[in-house]
Formats: structure tokens, sequence, C-alpha cells
């Protein structure tokens, strides 16, 4: 499954269930893996945020300069894209 794929199930099923969405915003990361199966590694802090009709919210991505691999190697890992 692509993350855009991944992304669209995740904010669908917030949509749809009210549960989901309350677990989601309070702690993303084991709603993930609660409804999806999907365990992030350690250290990777994930943030879930609603926006309203007035208020939205712009994510700057990492520069991939600036950016050490999650796992140690070489190559840079994205945890989410």
């Amino acid at each position: 499954m692509s993350m855009d794929s991944l992304k669209v199930k995740i904010i669908q099923k917030a949509w749809e269930d009210p549960q989901f969405k309350a677990q989601l915003l309070a702690d993303p990361k084991s709603a993930l893996e609660a409804s999806f199966g999907l365990k992030l590694p350690e250290g990777i802090e994930l943030k879930a945020v609603e926006e309203t009709p007035t208020q939205f919210y712009l994510v700057l991505p990492p520069n991939p300069a600036d950016l050490k691999s999650v796992d140690g190697s070489d190559e840079v890992q994205y945890v989410w894209s």
C-alpha cells in the first residue's frame, strides 16, 4: 500500500469512527498500530492535528541534506512522505 493510499484510509477512518479519531489525536502511534498494524520505529514522534474551516497547517518536511538515517545506514529513510 502506498503512503498516499494509507493517508486516505486513515483520514476516512477518522471521519467515520469518532473513537479512532479521538485516539488518533491523543496518541497517533498507538492508533495506527491498533487499527492498521503500522508500527513506527522507536524514536519517531508522530503528531496528528485537525484542521478547521478557518485554521490550516503547512507542514515543512526536513531538508534531506540535514537528515540522518533512522537506522544508522547512509540511506535516508522517510517514515512518512
